[in-house]
C-alpha cells in the first residue's frame, strides 16, 4: 500500500488507571486535529461523559482531565500502520506496529481491565501485541461495540448500555 506510515497518539492516562479503553488508531479526522475520537459523529465522548458525570462538549484538555480523573485510560493498540481513509478494515496489516504494552502496564499496577473499543482491536491486540506478553498477568479484556459511526447497527443507547461496565 502506498501513502506514509500514520502514526497513533501517545496514551492518556493518569497513573491510577483502573480502565483502558483500547481503539485499533485513531482516523484521519482525530490524526488532524490530534485529539482522540475527533469524528463528531463517534459517540465515544457522548458516552464517557453519560458514564463519568462530564459534558462531551467541553474543550479537549477538560474532557480528557475528566476521563482520566475518573481513572480511565485511553490508548491504541497500534503505534504505526498505513491505511488509506479512516476505516479499521483499510488497514493494511503488513506495515502494522503495535505499541509498547508491556511497558505501559508495567506503569499502571491499578489496572484491573482492558476494554476494547469494537472487533477490530480486540483482533488487532490479538494478533500484534498479545504474543509478546505474558497472557496470564494480564488484565481482565472485554470487547465492546465499536463507538464509531460505522457501527450503526447500534443505536446510542444501546452502545451506552454495554459501555456502563467501566463505570462499575
Amino acid at each position: 500500500m502506498s501513502g506514509p506510515l500514520l502514526e497513533g497518539f501517545p496514551p492518556l492516562a493518569a497513573p491510577y488507571a483502573r480502565v483502558l479503553v483500547l481503539g485499533t488508531m485513531p482516523g484521519a479526522r482525530s490524526l488532524a486535529e490530534d485529539a482522540y475520537y475527533a469524528h463528531p459523529r463517534n459517540a465515544f465522548w457522548r458516552i464517557m461523559g453519560a458514564l463519568f458525570g462530564f459534558d462531551p462538549g467541553l474543550a479537549y484538555p477538560a474532557r480528557v482531565a475528566a476521563l482520566t480523573g475518573a481513572g480511565v485510560a485511553v490508548w491504541d493498540v497500534l503505534r504505526a500502520c498505513k491505511r488509506q481513509g479512516s476505516l479499521d478494515t483499510a488497514i493494511d496489516e503488513g506495515t502494522v506496529v503495535a505499541n509498547d504494552f508491556a511497558a505501559f502496564l508495567a506503569g499502571q499496577p491499578g489496572l484491573g481491565r482492558i476494554v476494547f473499543n469494537g472487533g477490530h482491536a480486540a483482533r488487532l491486540f490479538r494478533r500484534h501485541a498479545l504474543p509478546g506478553l505474558d497472557a496470564a498477568r494480564l488484565p481482565e479484556r472485554l470487547q465492546l461495540p465499536s463507538t464509531s459511526p460505522t457501527n450503526a447497527r447500534l443505536s446510542f443507547a444501546a452502545k451506552l448500555d454495554a459501555w456502563r461496565v467501566i463505570a462499575a
